[in-house]
């Protein structure tokens, strides 16, 4: 039997339905990475699973005695002051030895107040008072937001020795790859059921847009053709016609209930002029505040023009702190720091203290007026936020009550009104669904700049970085060349343990090792089209080869003989290329 089954639930808070007619079970052992775009109401289904939001229709059947547990995005506003209250479960001495164990695992302080905490530890706080519970069924929102890339791992770890049954949403793609067994997506109210793991719901999410898209175009092309029998009038009501009619009356009533696919975000980010060649440079600095030990000390780095650079490390190691400088908003306690001419910078704050929470959408991107001017020209802010994913009745909506997604959305639409030629982003993944996430590595892709990026999302700093500093020990900043899995590799080769946690990359390199390289957006990009553009060679190439064996080809063909000749050459040495690209790709895909 299922450990929770959800029978034809629907939920509705007074708008279009959040939640219409889902139905779906988890059996034990399941690990189900939820997915969906921010707003479609992931949250609000953890929410009836765990029995804290009752649906308005259905019911959700729970096996007897199951025990839930979920760690929502936000902190609960009834939890107890310190940490060891909130982490012990109450009635339960077997927790009480599991909330021990988490406190030590999860390196909590029993006795410091929840709210005296960073957001990154108050998360490990919820994490460990879900797992004291010894639920059966866990329920994980967002896990990863806020957590470093180490307690990441260890929670990886953690949930796949414990064969612990999950629902999750996340939007870290190495997370959702190394858990989920099962992905079930909420799409426009619906559930999308794939029993198999990320890659493969990818490609199978493709295959079942195209063919409802092809279904929509016949459902269309044949109410268009009754509309137009209509219109043409019926002389004579037939009984043999009333069917006709009917059935026009349910297409029409069908196609109003339609609920179309989301769009697509669409971001553009103007140039400015290049900078200097050289756009920092830091010879042997050191930082720290007041006593406390130096973050980073005798620190020495050139960043140039172009350059794309990660900066990794543990909460509290000083990563915002390494930005501030590079900003020049602080100044090293001993060393130099000198950045370069004609810097534009666009800076992405974790924080988001550039939005004003009591203002609304519309304020916080141009005041009172409506519009924007980007590039130089005027543009309405309906039009410039839909390319946000911004609703026109969401326009007017203070910023207090939107999801950490449409912050993040709001913060960049403000920012790319603006040309820049640095880009500087702390932790802009965060609450980002996963097709946005797309969009934003494709722009940094696409932008001849310099980024700088504090991020834990591993992939994300694989598909977007050419180089990392990453804190490796209090007060010990280094240097490498590559992505987050680069740095693995050459960490190991180095065979440089980590002082903070030496065991966790022995344990780490195995699995990285595995998978020595993912493609970037634009290599999966032109994956999808090497197949057709083999194909069109082929053709092309048959064609040529027909013509050249054709006798009577020659007789008239003067010059155009040697050209066909030479595109034929050409034609072969560009298929063998297409082919070797082709399984080089897959390659790095397997």
């Amino acid at each position: 039997m299922a450990l929770l089954d959800m029978q034809s639930v629907g939920l509705a808070f007074g708008g279009p339905a959040v939640l219409e007619n889902i139905s779906f079970h988890v059996d034990a052992g399941e690990r189900i990475g939820l997915l969906g775009r921010n707003g479609v109401g992931k949250s609000t289904l953890l929410r009836v699973m765990a029995g804290e939001i009752a649906p308005d229709a259905g019911a959700v059947l729970r096996s007897q005695g199951l025990r839930v547990a979920l760690v929502p995005q936000s902190m609960p506003r009834n939890l107890p002051e310190m940490v060891r209250e909130a982490v012990y479960p109450e009635h339960s001495p077997s927790g009480a030895q599991i909330a021990e164990q988490m406190l030590s695992l999860l390196q909590l302080p029993p006795e410091a107040r929840i709210d005296e905490l960073s957001g990154g530890m108050q998360r490990r706080v919820l994490l460990a008072r879900a797992l004291a519970a010894e639920p059966d069924l866990l329920l994980l929102d967002e896990p990863t937001n806020h957590l470093d890339i180490s307690a990441i791992r260890w929670l990886e770890d953690f949930l796949l020795r414990k064969k612990q049954t999950l629902v999750f949403i996340t939007h870290d793609r190495a997370f959702l790859r190394a858990l989920s067994n099962r992905i079930v997506e909420l799409e426009r109210g619906r559930i999308l059921d794939f029993a198999c793991d990320y890659d493969t719901f990818l490609t199978r999410k493709q295959e079942w847009l195209h063919a409802e898209e092809l279904e929509w175009k016949r459902f269309d092309r044949k109410l268009s053709e009754e509309e137009i029998w209509i219109r043409r009038g019926i002389k004579a009501r037939r009984t043999r016609n009333e069917g006709r009619v009917r059935a026009l009356e349910r297409m029409r009533r069908e196609r109003r209930e339609r609920r179309e696919r989301l769009g697509t975000a669409r971001f553009h980010l103007e140039e400015a002029a290049r900078s200097g060649q050289l756009v920092a440079e830091l010879k042997d600095v050191t930082f720290g505040y007041g006593e406390m030990p130096p973050l980073m000390e005798n620190f020495s780095a050139t960043v140039m023009r172009g350059d794309r650079i990660g900066i990794v490390g543990p909460n509290g190691a000083g990563k915002t702190t390494l930005l501030r400088l590079i900003l020049g908003e602080l100044v090293p306690r001993s060393g130099v720091l000198r950045r370069g001419t004609n810097l534009e910078i666009l800076y992405f704050d974790q924080q988001k203290e550039q939005l004003d929470p009591s203002l609304t959408v519309q304020q916080n991107l141009c005041g009172d007026r409506d519009t924007v001017v980007i590039g130089g020209k005027s543009r309405h802010i309906v039009g410039y936020l839909r390319d946000f994913l911004f609703t026109p009745d969401r326009i007017r909506t203070p910023v207090s009550v939107l999801s950490g997604g449409e912050r993040n959305r709001l913060l960049l639409a403000r920012l790319f009104t603006r040309p820049a030629n640095v880009l500087v982003l702390d932790e802009p993944t965060n609450d980002l669904d996963l097709e946005t996430l797309d969009l934003l590595e494709e722009l940094l892709a696409e932008f001849q700049g310099t980024v700088f990026v504090v991020s834990h999302d591993r992939e994300f700093l694989n598909r977007t970085v050419t180089g990392l500093l990453v804190f490796e020990a209090p007060g010990r900043l280094v240097e490498y060349t590559g992505g987050y899995d680069d740095w693995l590799r050459q960490h190991q080769a180095q065979n440089v343990p980590d002082k903070k946690s030496p065991e966790r990359v022995v344990r780490e390199a195995p699995r990285e090792k595995q998978r020595e390289r993912r493609l970037s957006f634009k290599e999966k990009r032109e994956l999808d089209e090497l197949p057709g553009k083999i194909e069109a060679l082929e053709l092309e190439l048959q064609e040529v080869r027909d013509k050249l064996s054709n006798p009577d080809f020659y007789r008239n063909a003067g010059a155009e003989a040697g050209a066909v000749s030479a595109r034929l050459t050409a034609l072969e040495a560009e298929l063998e290329s297409a082919y070797a690209r082709w399984e080089e790709l897959e390659a790095l895909e397997k």
